[in-house]
């Protein structure tokens, strides 16, 4: 297990920066303690100082995994995110969608959330946006991509009642 190198953090942080804006700040130095993000077999973990402290008596090639798995680098160098990390992002997160009953089990399911499925969406969510999808409960279900800007209180709804508002992005 091993710090990120500067191209690794930099990947990491405009992803987040994607999904909770500034707020990444709030992520490490938090009020329990401090934390950081380390890097082991490709994939990211969000890790107690602490804790990591404690871990460094454990050998690399014994340790299997170490506090949670935000996401992983693939090949080509990018970064994934991975729904583990969606507890510590809704909280912060700058944009965010309600999605209605009806319509959250075929979004689970791999279909985009259409206009009609929508119940409630923040204000001024642009285009390509990284958004956390929540349930109308108030459970988060998965971060993902603001298929266009919408404009819930629009006189024209009928035209829009069946654009995508919420693109389904595998690995985003």
């Amino acid at each position: 297990m091993r710090p990120l190198t500067e191209e690794e953090t930099r990947a990491l942080f405009e992803k987040l920066a994607k999904y909770i804006g500034e707020n990444i700040q709030l992520l490490v130095d938090r009020p329990d303690g401090s934390y950081c993000f380390r890097l082991h077999k490709d994939r990211v973990y969000y890790v107690s100082e602490r804790i990591l402290k404690v871990a460094t008596s454990i050998p690399g090639d014994k340790l299997v995994a170490l506090g949670t798995c935000f996401g992983k680098f693939t090949k080509t160098q990018k970064f994934r995110l991975h729904v583990t990390a969606l507890d510590y992002l809704a909280p912060y997160a700058k944009y965010k969608v309600w999605v209605k009953p009806g319509a959250e089990q075929s979004f689970l399911y791999g279909n985009h959330v259409l206009k009609s499925g929508l119940g409630r969406i923040t204000e001024n969510t642009a285009q390509y946006q990284g958004v956390v999808v929540y349930s109308m409960a108030d459970v988060p279900l998965v971060s993902d991509s603001a298929g266009r800007g919408v404009d819930c209180s629009s006189e024209n709804s009928d035209e829009l009642a069946l654009s995508r508002v919420v693109l389904i992005q595998v690995g985003a």
